[in-house]
């Protein structure tokens, strides 16, 4: 005990600096560490949450994309039916008089071209609808607060409408 108090080390004092240094860990272990650590937990799961469900809209989004494929390649396959009857059609009544026939035949043609343009274009619209909800949806569950829902689809539209013009040019 000489030999503490030669370093000028007071037993006494050290054992409630000790003291006070145990009480005082376990303190922020109570207070601060437990609680920091539950909220880091519940941002990682948060973060984990809203990762899962951007990729389950990723894949409905991919998955309206598909059925806008699908929708398109059956409206061009009706329209090719529709072409083809008109084509029939118009053999059928080019045995009975060539000229009547050459004129409905074109008729209805120029028909079925307007029909599978104004289905196209619709699909398209419905595409561009059923993408514009999911991307506001997108939008609101990740930044958790609900968006106005009108204007971005404006937005959406706006730039579906300028990747179209940039695509044709």
């Amino acid at each position: 005990m000489g030999g503490l108090a030669g370093l000028g080390i007071n037993l006494p004092t050290l054992l409630a600096q000790i003291i006070n240094f145990a009480i005082l860990l376990g303190l922020l272990y109570l207070v601060a560490y437990k609680p920091i650590m539950r909220m880091f937990d519940e941002r990682s799961r948060k973060i984990r949450e809203s990762m899962e469900q951007t990729e389950f809209i990723k894949e409905q989004a991919a998955h309206a994309e598909e059925e806008a494929e699908k929708r398109i390649g059956e409206a061009a396959r009706e329209g090719q039916e529709v072409v083809a009857r008109a084509v029939r059609t118009g053999e059928e009544v080019g045995r009975e008089a060539q000229q009547e026939a050459r004129q409905e035949a074109e008729s209805l043609i120029a028909r079925a071209r307007i029909e599978i343009q104004r289905e196209r274009d619709d699909a398209i619209d419905e595409l561009r609808k059923e993408f514009a909800d999911l991307t506001i949806l997108a939008a609101s569950k990740v930044i958790d607060r609900s968006l106005d829902k009108e204007a971005h689809r404006q937005l959406i539209d706006k730039v579906l409408k300028e990747s179209t013009t940039l695509k044709k040019g």
